[in-house]
């Protein structure tokens, strides 16, 4: 929102002086330049000389807060007499401080203008409130400042191609606002079109290869398109420039650097940043799911009203995370509903993360042929994501297709993942339906003693038994056994022991396992054993076989 739209000659010296006004910048010179650092130095020393006036001030205002320093802006035009213009222009600083009840109180004794309009226009989005906001709608005209105003609130609402279609409408007309270029870009990094961004921003860095935001926007398309050293690389230069010309972005190049360095400095960057730059929240929240905090991270949105995708999703995911550490359907529930309005609203409903949000609705209903169909839509952009194939595999196996499940799983690299149970299980289930249950059972030999351990072992128990797998079935119902001496247990093992039996008779397993089948049945103390094993000592000396 521009304050004040005349921009008086103000020389920085006489005409006695035009010798040296050509060494010496005018306030114009610095305005033009985007300086407002200059500009506010020229005041200052007008002020201290003795040469300020009532118009100083006003100046003083207009680029401070320009600058990004709202509340110097405010606190200039609350020293100001009363006017139309000065009680707008309290309004703006207002809105920029987060102050919207104050702005929205100090705009009703204005009187209408189109400033007024967008201001309410823009402070009926922020306090949520639908109906005034289309009712101001109503009253924007096919004018440029208005028209703007209207591709911002598109932005906010993360409607991004209707902002586009305006802002481009602006740009056949008007070729010389170069800035429009940077809009456009941001809406195709929302759009996930990194590479078109890039292309869009170009003409702008163009002509103004020092601007802030711009150059913001191009490391963070960088860090989307290759990695967190390439973006770090490409706003270094603004890093040196961050505390003169460009103090207002600061606080936005601290909380980038934090994400380019995959959250390194998170707790020291993040926390005062929260109420000031909305992804500080977002990616705060990204941090502590990372180190496994949920709490931490549950607390941070527990209050949040979601208003964009990112947030909704976002929400879902720490509500997936507590429902699954505490045990709670409900945490599961509104996680599920979260997803599904992303994934089912129009603007995002094609897009990848709609997508995502979509299968992940699904997966916590368990529906996997849903699951599986908005997966293998997007999985061409996911081959080498560790997380994505977890979740792929499981959905494979749930459907039964455990070769392809098992290869899935094969090409997860991380290594946490490889230590998950959930990860194990699933894998000893893949091989052993793949017909591999020395595989499962070599899973289970490289654990830890545990509950985790002994949950596998009736997972190995139970499908081999199943599968007709009864060597393996009978070693991991032997192990059952000896940590829980169970009926069960025993019943399980006895029956594995005579399938295997069965399949030595029938010549599907060596003869020479049989004294392995008998010693594991000695390891029970129970009268049915002998007879058992009696019968297959008879059944070996028939055979000539030495047990």
């Amino acid at each position: 929102m521009i304050l004040s739209r005349v921009k008086p000659a103000v020389g920085a010296g006489s005409s006695d002086q035009q010798g040296s006004s050509k060494q010496t910048p005018s306030l114009e010179d610095f305005l033009q330049r985007r300086d407002y650092n200059g500009a506010i130095t020229i005041l200052e020393f007008d002020q201290s000389s003795g040469r300020g006036n009532e118009m100083t001030n006003y100046w003083l205002g207009y680029c401070a807060f320009h600058l990004g320093d709202h509340q110097r802006a405010l606190t200039v035009y609350q020293s100001l007499p009363p006017s139309d213009d000065v009680a707008v222009n309290l309004a703006c600083c207002y809105f920029f401080l987060g102050m919207y009840p104050q702005s929205e109180k100090i705009l009703d004794s204005a009187p209408s203008s189109r400033l007024k309009t967008r201001l309410l226009f823009h402070l009926a989005h922020k306090l949520g409130d639908e109906k005034k906001l289309m009712e101001h709608h109503q009253h924007l005209q096919d004018v440029i400042e208005d028209q703007l105003s209207l591709a911002s609130i598109h932005y906010l609402r993360s409607h991004y191609q209707e902002a586009i279609d305006i802002y481009k409408r602006i740009l056949l007309d008007n070729r010389e606002y170069l800035a429009l270029n940077v809009y456009v870009a941001l809406c195709y990094y929302k759009l996930d079109y990194y590479d078109v961004s890039q292309e869009v921003l170009a003409v702008y860095l163009q002509k103004y290869p020092d601007s802030a935001i711009a150059i913001n926007l191009k490391a963070c398309n960088h860090f989307r398109l290759y990695n967190g050293k390439a973006a770090e690389a490409e706003i270094k230069t603004l890093m040196d420039q961050s505390s003169a010309s460009f103090s207002f972005g600061h606080d936005l190049i601290r909380h980038n650097i934090v994400v380019f360095r995959g959250g390194v400095a998170a707790l020291q960057v993040l926390p005062p940043l929260v109420d000031v730059i909305p992804e500080a929240r977002l990616n705060l929240v990204i941090y502590h799911l990372k180190q496994e905090e949920y709490k931490e991270a549950f607390m941070l949105v527990k209050d949040l009203e979601p208003s964009v995708p990112q947030e909704y999703i976002l929400k879902g995911v720490v509500n997936v995370a507590i429902g699954q550490e505490t045990g709670s359907r409900e945490h599961i529930k509104v996680a599920q509903q979260f997803f599904h309005l992303v994934g089912s609203s129009a603007s995002e409903c094609d897009t990848i993360p709609g997508r995502q949000c979509m299968a992940s609705s699904f997966f916590l209903q368990r529906q996997f042929d849903d699951v599986m169909l908005y997966l293998s839509s997007i999985k061409s952009y996911y081959c080498n994501d560790d997380a994505f194939n977890f979740n792929y595999a499981q959905a494979k196996a749930a459907l039964g297709h455990f070769k392809e499940a098992e290869d899935i799983f094969l090409m997860v690299q991380n290594e946490k993942l490889h230590n998950d149970y959930v990860y194990i299980s699933h894998l000893a289930r893949c091989y052993i339906m793949s017909g591999k249950p020395q595989s499962a059972w070599e899973l289970y030999l490289k654990m830890e003693t545990s509950a985790d351990s002994f949950s596998l072992l009736q997972v190995i128990a139970n499908d081999c038994y199943r599968m007709g797998q009864f060597w393996h079935a009978a070693k991991a119902f032997d192990m059952l056994e000896r940590l829980d001496p169970s009926p069960e247990y025993w019943e399980g093992k006895r029956g594995a022991c005579a399938g295997v039996f069965q399949l030595i008779i029938s010549g599907k397993q060596p003869k020479e396992l049989l004294p392995d089948v008998i010693q594991l049945l000695r390891n029970t103390a129970n009268p049915q054993v002998e007879t058992i094993i009696w019968t297959m000592k008879r059944w070996a000396k028939d055979n000539k076989i030495n047990v």
